[in-house]
């Protein structure tokens, strides 16, 4: 089906409005799924009652994630309502998914400095960011230069998850990197000005029409821009897009390696040991809250949970005893 005109109409449909890449191969995939799990009827002559088997299905059969059967859904919820223009209405009875989520991974500061002491240049400065900002992945790569506020000392992030967006704190101890950095995105810019096909970086499509030569200022530029330029998949604009965000996990899980760290790291990893080490300093919970972006204060109440383990909240009997 990876060519199917059906789903090349939902992409095409999509991409018109300016989903994300991301979000439109995420609903190919779970419309896909739904469609040959239904043995490849067309989703117009199914309904709620097929969407509810399909649900319960991914929760029985395949065991995923709360989460990633409420993407699926949310994919289906789309489909209905934007591509067949029938919605869904009230799904009845499905199997919801109860895995349990886990518990962080989190490092202690002696195993965050001995990571980042196997770090250098611009992978060391993002490695800090995730860190010290608690900023997810894609929020890192997609920053721009005049989202780093060196006089205030904060991070604007723009269209997080959910699409909200929020101010983050900024280390001081990073404010000439990033100048250094933002040096760097400078030199880039001049050469880049110099190619008779540059088009500027990327900008969303009402911002491009509203400040057309925005593209060309180094404020719009990403903070962490590709090592060449490349061109961009629908328009063949030639552009420096953002570091490529496998890029950055793998220089964090390499750094762990290497720093012989045993616990499995991620670039997650340190977005959840700054909201520990926050909360560990004596930060309210409300303000983690704010800085991480979750909407609902339990997401951020796991943190409290993994505080309480283990020695910083239980005394093991065998310690007591001896």
């Amino acid at each position: 089906m990876a060519q199917s005109p059906y789903l090349q109409a939902i992409k095409s449909y999509m991409l018109a409005r300016h989903y994300s890449r991301r979000t439109v191969s995420t609903y190919i995939y779970w419309i896909k799924g739904y469609i040959l799990f239904c043995q490849k009827q067309h989703p117009d002559q199914l309904g709620a009652a097929d969407v509810s088997r399909f649900l319960s299905y991914l929760s029985v059969q395949r065991n995923v994630a709360p989460a990633t059967q409420a993407i699926a859904l949310n994919a289906l919820v789309f489909l209905y309502r934007d591509i067949i223009k029938k919605p869904l209405g009230e799904l009845g009875e499905f199997r919801r998914s109860k895995r349990q989520a886990k518990l962080p991974t989190v490092l202690t500061k002696q195993e965050v400095n001995d990571l980042l002491a196997q770090l250098s240049g611009s992978h060391w400065l993002m490695a800090c960011l995730l860190y010290g900002s608690g900023l997810r992945r894609m929020e890192l790569a997609r920053l721009r230069v005049k989202d780093i506020d060196l006089d205030h000392l904060n991070i604007r992030v723009w269209n997080g998850k959910g699409s909200k967006h929020r101010i983050v704190t900024l280390a001081q101890e990073l404010a000439l990197p990033l100048r250094e950095q933002i040096a760097q995105v400078e030199r880039f810019l001049l050469d880049d000005s110099q190619h008779a096909l540059f088009a500027g970086v990327w900008m969303p499509s009402a911002l491009a029409k509203k400040y057309p030569n925005a593209a060309y200022e180094v404020g719009w530029q990403y903070l962490f821009p590709a090592t060449r330029l490349s061109f961009e998949p629908q328009t063949e604009h030639l552009r420096r897009h953002h570091v490529d965000e496998t890029s950055i996990n793998k220089c964090i899980r390499a750094a762990a390696l290497n720093a012989k760290i045993t616990k499995h790291v991620t670039c997650h990893t340190l977005r959840h040991t700054f909201a520990t080490h926050l909360l560990q300093s004596g930060a309210d919970i409300r303000t983690v809250q704010e800085q991480l972006g979750h909407s609902d204060l339990k997401t951020t109440e796991i943190y409290t949970h993994v505080l309480k383990r283990g020695a910083f909240g239980v005394v093991s009997p065998l310690s007591t005893g001896m």
